[in-house]
């Protein structure tokens, strides 16, 4: 078990921090990356691929508050501008004129961007004995594994 966030150094928070922040920033640029394909979208698989991306969208918002929340409860800074988040994140924008199947591509290449994000601060955490952040970065991963299933399963 890990210790309580009261017992965790101020280096180690803003280690947690850090990486924290970077999944944010990556999670908020492939929330509007879904957001944009999901307006975007066109072809024969323009249903499933709508709805796939509205689920994407939807679980990233939530996501954003989680991790940024976290941030909170560990006493630092959750970066909040746009500007900031782009430049932090591995995630580019896209500007919605791919086709469905680049659409999913680049979808695929973000989750397994934020899976492996997300890895990393799991590995951070359990350094720095926050067994909480360590769980948070699991499950998320875990739910970035699963769309990036989803989407490779369109592309086979």
């Amino acid at each position: 078990m890990g210790q309580p966030v009261t017992e965790i150094s101020t280096s180690a928070r803003e280690a947690i921090a850090e990486a924290l922040n970077q999944a944010v920033a990556e999670t908020a640029v492939a929330t509007m990356l879904a957001q944009n394909f999901h307006w975007n979208v066109k072809g024969m698989a323009f249903g499933p691929l709508h709805t796939l991306f509205q689920t994407l969208y939807e679980d990233h918002f939530v996501a954003q508050d989680d991790l940024a929340e976290r941030i909170r409860a560990l006493d630092c800074h959750a970066e909040g501008q746009l500007a900031g988040m782009l430049k932090r994140s591995k995630i580019s924008e896209h500007d919605g004129h791919q086709s469905d199947k680049e659409m999913i591509k680049i979808l695929l290449d973000a989750q397994e961007q934020l899976s492996a994000t997300l890895s990393g601060l799991e590995h951070v955490s359990a350094e720095n004995g926050d067994s909480l952040t360590e769980d948070l970065a699991i499950e998320r991963g875990r739910t970035h594994e699963k769309f990036a299933w989803m989407l490779r399963a369109h592309l086979a």
